[in-house]
C-alpha cells in the first residue's frame, strides 16, 4: 500500500515536471515606445524631434522654450504602439544628429554622444562642400509677412524641384516648420512658394552646416 502510494506520488511528480519544460516561456510584451533621451555630447541640445519612421515630417521641437544641457535628460512621451521612431537633435552652433529606425519600444533610454558619431556639419564650404555627405534636414523659417504654402528642395546635382515638401501643411509669418531630407548629399536648391504666387529661390545652399534656412 505504501509502495503503491510513494509511486503514484512519483509519477505525479514526473508528470509536473515534464509539463513544466514543455511549456513556453512566457515574455512580456512591451508596447511603450517612451524613453528619456540622455545627452553625454558635450554640448548642449537646443532642439529635439522624435516621429514616427512612416511620417515624412519631423513635427514640433519638443523642448520647446527649454535646452538640454550636457549630462540631462528629457522625456519623449508617444502613444502606446508607436515603437519605430526617428530622432533628431540640434545641438548649440547649429550642427544636428539623427537617429533613424529605432524600435524605442524595448529601450529605456536614447543616449547622443559616448562616441555614437560626430554631427553632422565641419565647417567646410565651398567645393569641399558639394562632394560631401551628411544630414541636410534643417528647419525653415518665414520671416516674411506672406505665408509659404510650398517648399521644394532637391540636391543641387539634379535637374528637378521634386515634390512639395510641405505637404499639407504651410509656413504662416513669423512659423517654422522642421524639413526632414535623406541623409547624403549637402548641397541643396530651394524654392519657396507664397501665398500671393510669388516665389523665392535659394541655390547650392550647404544644409549639412546649417540648421535653419530663413526667408527671407
Amino acid at each position: 500500500m505504501m509502495r503503491s502510494a510513494l509511486l503514484r506520488r512519483g509519477l505525479l511528480a514526473l508528470g509536473l515536471l515534464v509539463g513544466g519544460l514543455a511549456a513556453p516561456p512566457v515574455r512580456a510584451q512591451n508596447s511603450d515606445p517612451s524613453f528619456n533621451v540622455v545627452n553625454r555630447s558635450g554640448r548642449t541640445i537646443q532642439e529635439l524631434y522624435v516621429s514616427s519612421a512612416q511620417v515624412n515630417s519631423w513635427g514640433q521641437d519638443l523642448l520647446g522654450q527649454n535646452v538640454l544641457d550636457n549630462g540631462r535628460s528629457f522625456p519623449v512621451r508617444l502613444p502606446s504602439g508607436q515603437c519605430v521612431n526617428d530622432i533628431r537633435v540640434v545641438y548649440d552652433g547649429g550642427q544636428s544628429e539623427e537617429r533613424r529606425a529605432i524600435d524605442t519600444c524595448p529601450l529605456n533610454e536614447v543616449v547622443f554622444g559616448q562616441g555614437s558619431g560626430a554631427p553632422g556639419g565641419s565647417g567646410k564650404g565651398g567645393a569641399q562642400a558639394a562632394g560631401r555627405t551628411g544630414n541636410p534636414s534643417f528647419n525653415l523659417v518665414n520671416r516674411t509677412r506672406k505665408t509659404i504654402q510650398v517648399l521644394r528642395a532637391s540636391p543641387s546635382s539634379q535637374s528637378s524641384w521634386g515634390d512639395d515638401r510641405l505637404g499639407d501643411a504651410v509656413v504662416a509669418p513669423g512659423g517654422t516648420f522642421a524639413i526632414r531630407l535623406p541623409a547624403g548629399e549637402c548641397n541643396y536648391d530651394i524654392r519657396v512658394e507664397y501665398d500671393d504666387r510669388s516665389a523665392e529661390e535659394r541655390r547650392a545652399v550647404d544644409l549639412c552646416n546649417v540648421s535653419s534656412v530663413t526667408f527671407p
